[in-house]
């Protein structure tokens, strides 16, 4: 399972690369109902940066938008750690005259909060971009690039996928719908593959694996059975065209839900050699347009670019 990714987080670069226009309406509803508090939306600071510096109305109210929900959350992380500095003085307080269970844990508690809140006002307010602020994570947003209307256009999905006609429940009981398996897409993702196609443009992929597995040792050589991170790279430097299907869903007195699922494979050896036993699909370049006009009469074709896939060797190290 592809857990996490570091991705073009920018639409403009899907612009510049492929001639793609970005779909303004979608963009403005989600950071619009974020805003509202009609959505819980994560999104990464790397898309959002994308409209600090608007080029016409429509995105400086994009701007605007995102401007008062930051603002928004700033007030309530300075509340938050008021809070909590309140609580770790009460807690020293107390140790100082007699040390007790609950005060140790209210001021272990408080101290970690603290720290937390500090980090996250600091997200808040950096202007510098860095490469974690492109990292996706399950439920979090990314731009997509799909075909409407014979035009290549970005929109913004979520990363797991709630497929059209299903109900809101199924994220909870699907929660790995943020990847689809190649060996299941006539089955559980029939809906969406030969229909709705999409590609999601990855620099870094992670996996958790089993640290028995990484290290080449024993489960029976570990107190339990431990993950850890890796971080997996295409020794090339180029970037990823990950196969992806999506889907848009809606529901009354709901407001729809674009999102997607990245489509993982057998992995190759090297990826297997570290312990992990699937990886993203890369496809090639010039098969984008021929994946992103899908016909469901044509499935063979669509398996075809998908084992007709970029190929690079990918390097890993342990996640930072």
């Amino acid at each position: 399972m592809c857990y996490s990714a570091q991705i073009v987080a920018d639409y403009r670069r899907f612009v510049r690369t492929f001639g793609a226009t970005m779909d303004i309406h979608e963009f403005a509803r989600l950071f619009f109902e974020r805003a509202e508090g009609i959505s819980k939306a994560k999104v990464p600071k790397a898309m959002e940066h994308a409209f600090a510096y608007p080029e016409n109305e429509e995105q400086a109210e994009i701007s605007a938008l995102i401007r008062r929900f930051n603002s928004d959350q700033t007030t309530k992380l300075e509340q938050e750690l008021f809070k909590q500095r309140k609580r770790l003085a009460d807690a020293e307080r107390a140790l100082q005259t007699k040390a007790t269970k609950a005060a140790t844990e209210h001021q272990r508690i408080a101290t970690d909060k603290i720290a937390w809140t500090k980090s996250k006002l600091d997200d808040l307010q950096r202007a510098e971009l860095q490469p974690r602020d492109s990292r996706i994570f399950p439920a979090s947003y990314a731009p997509v690039m799909v075909m409407e209307n014979g035009k290549r256009v970005v929109k913004p999905m979520r990363y797991q996928c709630r497929i059209a006609g299903k109900p809101a429940s199924y994220d909870v009981k699907f929660p790995g719908t943020y990847n689809a398996r190649r060996d299941n897409l006539e089955g559980f993702w029939r809906p969406c593959f030969g229909r709705t196609h999409g590609v999601l443009l990855v620099e870094v992929f992670y996996e958790n694996v089993s640290k028995a597995k990484f290290e080449g040792t024993l489960l029976e050589t570990h107190e339990r059975d431990e993950n850890v991170v890796l971080e997996f790279r295409p020794s090339n430097g180029e970037l990823m065209h990950v196969a992806c299907l999506w889907s848009r869903w809606s529901a009354p007195n709901e407001p729809d839900l674009l999102s997607f699922a990245a489509i993982t494979d057998e992995p190759p050896p090297e990826v297997a050699a570290a312990g992990h036993d699937r990886c993203i699909i890369p496809i090639k370049p010039e098969n984008i347009d021929a994946w992103l006009n899908p016909e469901a009469s044509e499935l063979e074709r669509m398996y075809a670019i998908l084992d007709d896939r970029d190929r690079p060797c990918y390097e890993h190290r342990l996640a930072a």
